[in-house]
């Protein structure tokens, strides 16, 4: 592939990734909205912030590339999230609830790490290094968020979801 197309595939994802921060950006809103467990819905809104950080850099990235970051619609986070708001509306107790929004964010950041490690790779392929440093310091925070997901899912909320 000529280096000008794997450019642009390199922005096109970027573009994608920009798009589906986006949509997480109010969904994490309405999951922090509807968990009860205080410390998920702390971390809900701790990683809303990181979101718009990591939408900041991509816009960064994108538009010092001239690329428009409006260009793409990220579908996969639309089904995401879709599925999300499924779960939220089939589960009414709220400890079972928590569980589900958790296995729903776990879903997520697992896209968005998948999504995060290719653009890294990418940009490392490209020699964009402070480009892929702003990447990998995105993927890191989805890791952490990942791992704070797994920790209170492990330790309180799915097992006050099993007991009630």
């Amino acid at each position: 592939m000529e280096i000008s197309k794997f450019r642009d595939f390199f922005l096109a994802e970027l573009q994608e990734l920009f798009s589906a921060e986006q949509q997480l950006c109010s969904m994490l809103l309405r999951m922090a909205g509807a968990a009860s467990h205080p410390e998920l819905k702390r971390a809900l809104i701790h990683h809303r912030a990181e979101t718009e950080t990591q939408a900041v850099r991509l816009e960064t990235i994108l538009l010092k590339h001239g690329a428009d970051p409006d260009a793409h619609v990220d579908q996969a986070m639309r089904t995401l999230i879709a599925e999300t708001m499924k779960m939220l509306a089939m589960l009414t107790s709220d400890n079972l609830r928590d569980a589900g929004l958790i296995a729903s964010a776990q879903r997520i950041e697992h896209y968005e790490i998948a999504a995060y490690g290719t653009a890294a790779a990418l940009a490392g392929q490209l020699n964009l290094r402070d480009e892929q440093k702003m990447l990998h310091l995105s993927l890191e925070e989805e890791k952490r968020a990942d791992a704070l997901l797994t920790r209170l899912a492990k330790r309180k909320v799915n097992p006050d979801a099993l007991a009630a």
